[in-house]
């Protein structure tokens, strides 16, 4: 079994970071790849459709022999436009981890890094059906890749927003979003009073169910200019 896992952005070592957690839980071959074009970290709605196209460039690229696709960013660029082209079961970390949580609670808390994913988060839940469950959206000031780069140094920002979701929003479950935070709600989960739910772990876990789902039929041909060859061929207009 093989899964395509797609970082939109341009940070290997993000990429990395989520494969390496996929891994210890996915018994499959994790084939790994980072956006080829656009953000190194994404925090903007512009960043955020230039990734859309990065991971359809990649799914294009890197999908034949795989039997599964794990969008590997929180707020799911480009997820609906995957489902619709893929020719294998696709899954985003925010849908998976969101919900996931419903499962876990009634109302859901979610934390992550860049304050500026708040309402794009947001929006994302309201497309998912969810915003009459979020409690609420806590963001910390260091974006995903300044946490990657040191995870201890946010640890303490994390759980203090995370416990204010619990305490002071009503969240009965938190999800802590981002690829980045890869492993981080085991460490903060003993200074949460509520469980803490690791996008990237929901991803996973969501990811090994979905295989047992046959995927739609794929959209009619669609001729396309300025693309690359694999995306115009995937698109099938060339």
């Amino acid at each position: 079994m093989r899964i395509l896992l797609i970082n939109p952005n341009t940070t290997a070592a993000v990429t990395e970071q989520a494969a390496a957690q996929v891994r210890r839980l996915v018994p499959a071959e994790v084939v790994a790849v980072t956006g080829r074009f656009g953000a190194a970290y994404i925090a903007t709605r512009a960043a955020c459709a230039i990734a859309a196209h990065a991971a359809l460039d990649a799914l294009a690229e890197h999908v034949a022999g795989c039997d599964g696709v794990y969008l590997a960013c929180f707020g799911d660029p480009g997820l609906l436009a995957l489902k619709e082209v893929s020719p294998v079961p696709v899954i985003g970390m925010a849908e998976a981890a969101l919900h996931l949580a419903c499962l876990r609670g009634r109302r859901i808390g979610v934390v992550t890094g860049g304050a500026l994913w708040k309402p794009m988060l947001e929006e994302f839940a309201a497309a998912q059906g969810l915003a009459g469950r979020l409690a609420g959206i806590r963001t910390i000031a260091p974006t995903g890749g300044e946490i990657a780069r040191d995870p201890d140094a946010a640890l303490s920002r994390l759980a203090a927003a995370c416990r204010a979701g619990a305490e002071d929003d009503g969240a009965d479950v938190v999800v802590l979003g981002g690829a980045a935070l890869a492993g981080l709600a085991a460490r903060i989960q003993p200074d949460v009073p509520v469980p803490v739910i690791c996008s990237v772990e929901a991803g996973a876990r969501m990811m090994l169910a979905a295989l047992a789902v046959p995927v739609g039929a794929p959209p009619p041909p669609s001729r396309s200019t300025g693309l690359s060859p694999a995306l115009a061929r995937l698109l099938g207009g060339d």
